[in-house]
């Protein structure tokens, strides 16, 4: 990564980031793990600059300026040639920074936007010839109101002709609360970030069965993204990597890996996107575990 890009991240514009959205890590380490070609990057986030793409006024945080440069950069640090942006609450459902990321992709992006009831087809349908795949369903509290069962059923079945998905990120019980609803859903459903549960209440918990019960669907998929989001043990995040490792010997097949960069809403420091990547040797300890966790599963997910 060259020092131009890694320095951007500090170059804020006309905003100020909020508490919890630090810069990025200043210097990557090269992974050791050599990864497998079109290896997918299945969650990370564009954001601004805020000059070119101003964030939504009625946003609940500000990032750091982080934006596709920056991010491509990384990605060819790290030795992956795919990736999906995430649309990001803070942009609200102005998708100007996503479409200018997918634009710039050369095919080698995807993207998950944000959509409600008040979304026109036409603009769906500008999405989906742009390289949308999916929309994000943001239960946790700092990120908007959450929307309502009856509001994610009405919108999945709205996209699921396009072969979209639905992403359910949840925190703790959340995936207790809502496992039959996610189960019902017309559409694949992809759970974010391990469905942050709360670690110290160990691998037998039942938002941990919840997961595995939903895997064994058929229909749904879980990244094993955010590990140091879940973790309490901080890095090498050896309790979070041990329930990464527990979902993919679980279900091979459906089961996603992400960054997660760069990090927004975090405490403490962001995490070495050199290390998460390997500790994909840990996470999936096999080259076809790899393979399934980096190149198959997300081609088949998001349509690569």
């Amino acid at each position: 990564m060259t020092d131009s890009l890694i320095s951007t991240a500090a170059e804020h514009g006309p905003y100020r980031p909020s508490e919890g959205n630090p810069p990025p890590h200043p210097s990557p380490r090269k992974p050791a793990l050599a990864l497998p070609a079109d290896s997918c990057d299945s969650h990370c986030h564009v954001f601004g600059p805020g000059a070119l793409f101003p964030y939504d006024k009625d946003r609940t945080f500000t990032p750091v300026d982080v934006p596709r440069q920056q991010v491509a950069a990384l990605h060819e640090h790290l030795g992956l040639g795919r990736a999906v942006v995430i649309q990001s609450a803070c942009n609200g459902f102005d998708h100007s920074v996503l479409l200018d990321a997918l634009g710039h992709g050369g095919g080698r992006l995807r993207g998950v936007g944000l959509i409600d009831e008040r979304t026109p087809p036409e603009e769906i349908a500008r999405l989906h010839a742009a390289g949308v795949r999916g929309f994000r369903c943001n239960f946790l509290p700092h990120l908007r109101r959450a929307p309502s069962e009856a509001e994610i059923a009405m919108l999945a079945a709205s996209v699921a002709g396009l072969g979209w998905h639905t992403e359910i990120h949840v925190e703790g019980e959340g995936v207790v609360e809502h496992e039959r609803f996610i189960a019902a859903l017309p559409t694949p459903v992809v759970i974010d970030h391990l469905g942050r549960i709360d670690i110290r209440r160990g691998l037998g918990q039942p938002a941990v069965r919840s997961l595995l019960r939903l895997l064994d669907t058929g229909r749904v998929y879980v990244k094993v993204s955010g590990i140091d989001r879940v973790s309490r043990q901080g890095p090498p995040y050896a309790d979070a990597v041990e329930l990464a490792a527990l979902l993919v010997r679980h279900a091979p097949e459906r089961v996603l890996w992400g960054t997660d960069f760069p990090h927004p809403n975090i405490a403490g420091n962001p995490p070495d996107d050199g290390l998460l990547v390997d500790l994909l040797a840990e996470i999936a300890p096999s080259a076809e575990l790899r393979d399934l966790l980096l190149v198959a599963n997300p081609a088949a997910v998001f349509d690569f």
